[in-house]
Parts: C-alpha cells; sequence; structure tokens
C-alpha cells in the first residue's frame, strides 16, 4: 500500500485544490515528470480538490479535514512529521512556517514590488510567510533570472542559493496552418491591476477597431483589488470577458486569434505569450520584468506604462502581415527551446542533492 511505502520526498499537492493559472500549470506539468524521475515521491493534499483527474494521475493522498493555509500551516507538517520528516517539496509560492526540511517555489516577488496591486489581508501575510521561508528554506527554486535576481535584492538571499527552473509550454499549445485567423485580439490573464488591463482597454478604444473585438480570457480573484473594469467597458461594445476557459478552448482561442496582447507590469515569467507563440500567433508584450527574457526577439514589445504605446504596437502588427509572419515563425521556434522534460530533469538533480540531508 502507498503509506506502507517509505516517502523520501512529499509534495505539497495543494495545488490541486486551486484554479489554474501560470503558478498552478508550473507545478501540474513538473508534477506529473517528478513523478516519473523520482521512486519515492508521494503527492499531499487537503480533502477539497477539484482536479480530480489530476489526483488519480498523481496518485495523490488525501490527508486531514482542513484545507487552504490552516491545511498547509498546520495539518501538512503534522502528517510530514508522521512520516519521518521527509523532503517536502513546495511549487506554488506557499509553504509550512514550521517545517525545516524544504524546498520553496518563488515564482514572482509583485506583492513587494508594488503592494497596492494586492489586497492588504493578501500583503500581510505574504510579507511575514515569504521572507521568512525564503530564509529557512533548503533550496529556492524559481521561474526566470528576473526573479532571481528580485530574490536576491528585496530578500537579501545569496544567489547559489536560488536556482532557476523555466516554465515551458504544453505540447497541446501547437501551430495548426490548417486553422483561420478570425478578426480578434487576445488577451490571457486574471483581471487584476498588475496585468494592466486597464491601459489595453484604452488603447483598444482609441484604436476603433470595428472589425476587429478584443477578447479577454481569464477570470478575476478575489485577493486582488478591484479596478473598475465595468466602468472603463461601459463605452466599448467590441470587448467581450469570456472568464475562465479550459485548455481545450484555451488552444483554440490562440490559434484562431490574430493577435495576442500581454501588456502586463510585472511578471516572474508569463506563460501566456509562449503558449500564443507555439500556437503560431503574434505576440506583442511589455518591455519590462521576466519578458524580454522568456520572449527574446519573439515578440513585438510595447511600453505598458504608455497608452499610445500599446496602440501604436496593435496597429502595427494588425497592418503589417510580413511583421505578422515573421512574429509567428519566431514564436514557434522560441516556445520549442523552453521543454517541462528538460526542467524537471533539472529539478530532479536539485532535489537528489537534499533527500538524504
Amino acid at each position: 500500500m502507498e503509506s506502507q511505502r517509505k516517502i523520501t520526498l512529499a509534495i505539497n499537492a495543494r495545488f490541486l485544490t486551486q484554479q489554474i493559472t501560470g503558478t498552478q500549470r508550473f507545478a501540474i506539468e513538473i508534477s506529473k515528470r517528478l513523478k516519473k524521475n523520482l521512486n519515492t515521491v508521494q503527492f499531499v493534499a487537503p480533502p477539497n480538490i477539484t482536479h480530480k483527474s489530476l489526483q488519480k494521475e498523481l496518485n495523490a493522498q488525501i490527508v486531514g479535514k482542513t484545507t487552504s493555509h490552516l491545511w498547509e500551516q498546520t495539518t501538512l507538517p503534522l502528517y510530514l512529521k508522521k512520516q519521518s520528516n521527509p523532503l517536502l517539496l513546495n511549487l506554488v509560492n506557499t509553504a509550512p512556517f514550521l517545517y525545516k526540511k524544504q524546498i520553496v517555489t518563488i515564482h514572482d516577488l509583485a506583492f513587494l514590488r508594488n503592494p497596492r496591486w494586492f489586497s492588504k489581508t493578501f500583503y500581510l501575510y505574504y510579507r511575514l510567510l515569504i521572507p521568512y521561508i525564503a530564509r529557512h528554506s533548503l533550496k529556492i527554486l524559481t521561474v526566470s533570472y528576473f526573479s532571481k535576481k528580485e530574490i536576491i535584492d528585496l530578500l537579501g538571499i545569496n544567489e547559489d542559493k536560488i536556482e532557476v527552473i523555466y516554465n515551458a509550454v504544453d505540447n497541446k499549445f501547437r501551430y495548426n496552418p490548417e486553422i483561420k485567423k478570425e478578426k480578434y485580439i487576445l488577451t490571457v490573464s486574471s483581471i487584476d491591476p498588475r496585468k494592466n488591463l486597464k491601459n489595453l482597454l484604452l488603447a483598444f478604444k482609441n484604436l476603433k477597431l470595428k472589425n476587429y473585438k478584443l477578447i479577454i480570457a481569464g477570470s478575476k480573484n478575489k485577493i486582488f483589488n478591484d479596478i473598475h473594469i465595468k466602468e472603463i467597458l461601459h463605452n466599448i461594445p467590441n470587448v467581450e470577458i469570456i472568464g475562465h476557459v479550459n485548455d481545450n478552448e484555451l488552444v483554440m482561442l490562440y490559434q484562431k486569434a490574430t493577435l495576442f496582447v500581454f501588456p502586463s507590469f510585472y511578471e516572474g515569467f508569463g506563460l501566456p505569450p509562449l503558449e500564443a507563440m507555439a500556437s503560431g500567433t503574434p505576440v506583442i508584450v511589455s518591455n519590462t520584468a521576466s519578458l524580454p527574457e522568456i520572449c527574446g526577439d519573439a515578440a513585438y514589445y510595447i511600453d505598458p506604462w504608455s497608452i499610445e504605446s500599446i496602440a501604436k504596437g496593435i496597429q502595427e502588427v494588425l497592418n503589417n502581415k510580413d511583421l505578422q509572419a515573421k512574429l509567428i515563425h519566431k514564436g514557434i521556434k522560441r516556445a520549442k527551446a523552453f521543454s517541462w522534460e528538460r526542467s524537471a530533469d533539472k529539478l530532479t538533480e536539485v532535489v537528489e542533492k537534499y533527500l538524504y540531508i
């Protein structure tokens, strides 16, 4: 039985209870491959799992009756103590305060860079938790060299303690030349201030593109402050907020879009632009944070603080078929530079160094 097998690595699978965004995607894809790479790994999750098929695929064990942060801070470490304190791998930012033998993943430090983007409760909790677990963990993982520098600069962590493990693109996101482009511009993000949807909407409004729709995929997260998107939308009829979509729907949205725009102020990695590239769609992104590192020369860059810059970028790419073709070609090639297998293999090497400490 699973409970009788000696566990040397436990993975905090609280992500199985959460809506899938970039950080959960990282956890899921890495976890699938770690399960193949490591023999004695157990995924430990709270009872309120929403991704049942993933639970089955990972053979995740439900532990306790609590949920959310309470489960992570009390039930999880108590369970691990009974299992002779195996190494704990945390893949989605948070981790137990009082568990010593653990590796933590910090995707970004946006809450420190601009607390106004977040609710007060969220900011205060993360302001207490993240610096503490960063200092007391065995190793820190992060998803870009930009985020690594942020952790060094803002938390005072030695660079040797931090390992960069990139995100990648699932094979389902791929270019299909037989699919015809439709007249819409796509963005994929949660509706929060950091994603800069306000400036994107204003730029789109100023362009007065009667023949194009702007489609926004992604639901609003309660931890973020309201930016009154509804007020901005009032006078822009050709904008559609479609909410959260499943992977199959997302693949089609990327493939059919004429253009993908990602004007975010701050990203630790920024997975959607890479997914759009893999799907054969020209990409416009911000010239800030990790995005130039991730997108390389395969994107058209704009200043996210300038409505005029966003509008100019959209107009130039829409009006230039040669530029579109060039961005599509470079984007497909760029997306292939990132691999979940390579990232998981690199993480496996990191984990194996700490299994028997």
